[in-house]
């Protein structure tokens, strides 16, 4: 049961880089540093846009507007980080 457990928090890790990485590309693109015309380019971003489209939709759809300022990645981040702290404090040490 640890090692499921182990695999879900490498899996989250993994997840929440993935969400940081889809953050620097926005910002790579909203500020004009890389080309959505090239191919390379454009297949990373379709990447990262279907890997975390599916969990942050759903959060900007109960966040409130903010004008320009997307917040849905921060809460994303925190629930991580909660949903990681309850597996290590709450239920890793009761596992055989």
């Amino acid at each position: 049961m640890r090692a499921i457990l182990d695999v879900l928090l490498i899996v989250m890790q993994l997840y929440a880089y993935v969400v940081f990485a889809a953050i620097i590309f926005s910002w790579l693109v909203a500020f004009n540093v890389v080309n959505m015309r090239n191919q390379a380019v454009s297949a990373i971003s379709d990447v990262l846009y279907r890997l975390t489209e599916p969990v942050l939709a759903p959060i900007r759809r109960r966040l409130p507007a903010t004008g320009g300022l997307d917040l849905s990645p921060i809460v994303l981040f925190l629930a991580l980080l909660l949903i990681e702290r309850i597996i290590l404090y709450y239920i890793y040490p009761y596992v055989f």
